[in-house]
């Protein structure tokens, strides 16, 4: 029976190269009347070697700059440990989903600056949209609330903010 099946899927295979096992099950059963479960045609499917050649899209979050010219330098290089505090700053921001129902869901967005060195926060905003307005307020209130401090920062996550706007800013304080 096996057997069979696999002939009939390569068969099925060469003639619709985009279908992936769960289609290519529902065309069994629609064209030959074959009733089998998913698993053992996935089972088939990789013995034999047969895949779909449609793939999706990648929408990740986190997507390459279109203009590599506002590539940041990695500064850091994974060594994400300071032995003085304000010497190495990091920032992100995380969105919260908050509601009385899934009907009513509103978003929350908390932009925080962390000291590497002891990994407290330096300064935080709350905010209702995650733009780069939140990321300029939390840096300004971390630069107004430490004066002296000079440290290496960093820009996590996928933003498109230039990191000229936060020397600009840094000269403005000094």
């Amino acid at each position: 029976m096996n057997q069979k099946l696999a002939e009939r899927l390569e068969e099925l295979h060469k003639q619709h190269p985009d279908m992936g096992y769960r289609r290519l099950n529902d065309k069994l059963y629609h064209d030959d009347k074959i009733d089998v479960n998913d698993k053992r045609i996935l089972r088939i499917c990789r013995k034999k070697q047969i895949k779909s050649t449609l793939k999706h899209r990648y929408d990740g979050c986190t997507r390459p700059s279109r203009n590599p010219g506002f590539i940041a330098e990695n500064v850091l290089n994974r060594n994400f440990h300071a032995d003085n505090p304000n010497e190495k700053w990091v920032t992100d921001v995380t969105e919260f989903k908050y509601g009385t129902s899934f009907d009513d869901i509103h978003k929350l967005y908390l932009s925080v600056i962390l000291d590497l060195c002891d990994r407290r926060p330096v300064a935080y905003v709350l905010g209702d949209s995650n733009n780069n307005q939140l990321v300029f307020d939390t840096f300004d209130q971390a630069v107004t609330l430490n004066p002296d401090a000079k440290p290496i920062f960093i820009v996590t996550g996928a933003t498109n903010i230039h990191p000229g706007h936060f020397i600009i800013n840094w000269n403005k304080l000094e």
